[in-house]
């Protein structure tokens, strides 16, 4: 379906006098005469002249890595089946060139890569679109952006189009929410719109992503802007059934969006035929790479023809993911969002790092979430599909909760993300499978529950919020057993110029254990007095107890928590050296909290206060003998005797303050 526009490019009439297979046409825009060649694929405002200028230097491709070679197109450009009449938009219009330099666009060229940290290395690279308009899109495809609400290019699709438009490869090293979807997706439908093959035969257009969540997404986008200019797209991805992804396929697709393992299971079973595609994609090459696909991605692109146009698109550059690219791809030219040589997390992402004790992740988690909007979308990351379960049923009724993780069959992850996405479950509680690629509006506070191993997936999973523009906030909450990686913390908050707690840098100062012996000693260099762990409510009144004010199950004071009794000298030094970690279920109603201050403050707190950790006390007494009332309920995140609620000091030394050194709240 062809649409009128004004300010489309058109064919100017038959001039005999040009050389083959050099066409005229119009930039509807500005009246201006250029010269498109259809096999070189070269747009130039200088009219050509016998012998043929030399195509651009990537024409043509040497041999990559791949197995079938497609037919060449026809000398005289019949490749571009559906020519447009005068005055109509259509996709296989070749969009005008770029100005040539001294002209104001390629003056403004470099002010644009400064201003948004654009790095480029290649030859020949053409100026990048600051507007949709100059991008030349056909008008039901602007339609479609501006349906979406995007005002402008973002600058990966600003500096991508052009170069994806004039069939070259390319390397795009961005972080994650910077609109990489549509700076491939929208050059692939151009591309596959001017080759006008048939979809029967096999789709033209491959993508490939590392995970199902990913590739749905991706999907999503491939029909949202795709489907008025009828492309059709199939989705490819492991954990659901085959039978309905093949029938999807025999009915034909101009685009397959697939996981490598899918989509090798596919072609060992001789249904699905890959000898049309001509433009791939690997989006997000590095985690493919970390989950072990390099063997799939290799085994499918040697169904692929080796004449082919290959887009990478990254978050990070590491030698890995160098060596693939330059296997697969073709004097690509590389475009740098930002640092690459340092891992470098959003700037518009405030990050608050709390350095914090095991037994009060709970108690801080129910305060940030308390102090949110409601119904503002949050997502909280954790180690082990096991915490995931258990965090999610224990705020399940309070604040709207679900988990998300290997192990959800792919109905229960598509109905988990469902209620995500439309705020009936606002919070979601996940492993790092969701960390990557996870692309959902508004998230608007990412907590890190669980230290993830290694900061470059730290950022990948602050990288949920503060997408497409936006803002966001993440939390992390940093232990002991996470101060291997204290050191590269300090890099990415320092990188994003974000506050960074005294104690985080006295861990990386001191190899990573820093603020222990702070924590563990007093000023002078003594040991502080310890006191000796109690007893916790059990598991399930633990949970409950915890958020929704269940009951303890422990009705003496000796089983049931407090302080205890000092440890004695001799047992005393053995523990200062060894620093054991607590009971796993023991956290919170142990006393860790108080016993790890300095003695003085754990002294007066306990002699004149009437404060809670987690179950209510009638009072605190140096008296192991002395009990509570069995009928005392868990009163949620700890409460004063006057109602107000108790803050613990995760930052220690912050006793009486409402934030700490970095503006993070404690209240």
């Amino acid at each position: 379906m062809t649409v009128k526009s004004s300010d489309g490019p058109r064919y100017a009439p038959y001039d005999p006098s040009l050389p083959k297979p050099w066409r005229a046409l119009v930039d509807g825009r500005n009246g201006n005469l250029y010269f498109w060649n259809p096999v070189t694929k070269v747009t130039q405002y200088q009219r050509p002249s016998d012998p043929d200028p030399n195509p651009n230097p990537h024409y043509p491709k040497p041999e990559k890595e791949g197995g079938q070679s497609p037919s060449a197109p026809s000398p005289d450009g019949s490749a571009i089946t559906d020519a447009p009449a005068s005055g109509h938009s259509s996709f296989p219009n070749p969009r005008p060139p770029d100005l040539g330099i001294g002209s104001p666009a390629a003056l403004s060229a470099e002010a644009y890569r400064l201003k948004h940290e654009i790095t480029v290395i290649g030859n020949h690279v053409p100026t990048p679109y600051s507007t949709f308009q100059s991008a030349g899109f056909p008008s039901e495809i602007l339609r479609e952006l501006q349906h979406a609400g995007f005002s402008a290019p973002t600058p990966i699709q600003a500096q991508s189009w052009p170069i994806a438009l004039d069939g070259r490869d390319i390397v795009a090293v961005a972080k994650t929410g910077s609109g990489k979807t549509l700076g491939y997706l929208i050059p692939g439908f151009i591309h596959l719109k001017r080759l006008g093959s048939n979809s029967q035969m096999g789709p033209i257009v491959l993508v490939l992503s590392p995970t199902r969540e990913l590739a749905t997404q991706i999907q999503d986008e491939a029909l949202k802007f795709g489907g008025s200019s009828r492309i059709s797209s199939v989705c490819l991805y492991g954990g659901a059934p085959k039978g309905p992804q093949l029938r999807d396929l025999s009915k034909g697709a101009h685009v397959v969006v697939a996981t490598p393992g899918r989509l090798n299971d596919i072609l060992e079973m001789k249904k699905v035929s890959l000898h049309q595609v001509s433009y791939l994609v690997l989006d997000e090459a590095d985690r493919m790479l970390d989950m072990g696909f390099e063997p799939q991605i290799r085994k499918i692109v040697k169904e692929i023809p080796a004449q082919r146009q290959t887009l990478m698109y990254t978050a990070t550059w590491p030698k890995e993911v160098r060596k693939i690219a330059a296997d697969l791809l073709v004097n690509p030219v590389q475009v740098n969002i930002g640092n690459i040589d340092e891992l470098v997390a959003n700037k518009a992402i405030t990050q608050h790092v709390e350095i914090i004790t095991p037994m009060d992740k709970r108690r801080r988690l129910g305060q940030i979430l308390r102090s949110q909007e409601p119904g503002s979308k949050i997502i909280i990351f954790c180690s082990t599909k096991r915490m995931c379960d258990q965090l999610a049923r224990t705020l399940a009724d309070q604040f709207g909760a679900n988990a998300i993780h290997g192990d959800k069959s792919q109905n229960e992850r598509d109905l988990v993300l469902s209620q995500f996405r439309t705020g009936k479950s606002p919070i979601l509680v996940a492993t790092d499978v969701a960390a990557r690629g996870l692309d959902i509006k508004d998230i608007r506070v990412v907590i890190n529950y669980d230290f993830p191993t290694g900061v470059e997936d730290y950022v990948h999973r602050i990288g949920r919020t503060g997408r497409a523009g936006a803002t966001g906030i993440s939390y992390t909450f940093f232990c002991d057993q996470d101060s291997r990686y204290a050191s590269d913390l300090v890099k990415v908050l320092e990188g994003a110029s974000q506050c960074v707690p005294s104690e985080l840098r006295d861990m990386a100062a001191h190899g990573g254990y820093g603020g222990k012996s702070r924590r563990w000693r007093s000023d002078s260099g003594a040991p502080d007095r310890a006191y000796s762990y109690g007893g916790a409510c059990s598991g399930s009144s633990y949970d409950k107890g915890l958020l929704h004010g269940g009951t303890c199950n422990d009705a003496s004071y000796d089983k049931g928590g407090g302080w205890g009794q000092p440890l004695s000298s001799g047992w005393s030094d053995s523990f200062y050296n060894s620093r054991p970690s607590p009971p796993s279920n023991r956290y919170d109603h142990s006393g860790k909290q108080l016993g790890l201050r300095e003695y003085g403050d754990m002294k007066t707190l306990r002699e004149t206060s009437n404060y809670t950790d987690g179950c209510s006390r009638r009072s605190r007494s140096r008296s192991r003998s002395r009990s509570r009332s069995p009928s005392s309920k868990c009163s949620g995140w700890g409460v004063k005797s006057t109602g107000e609620p108790w803050t613990p000091n995760h930052h220690y030394g912050n006793a009486g303050k409402t934030s700490d050194e970095c503006g993070h709240s404690i209240s």
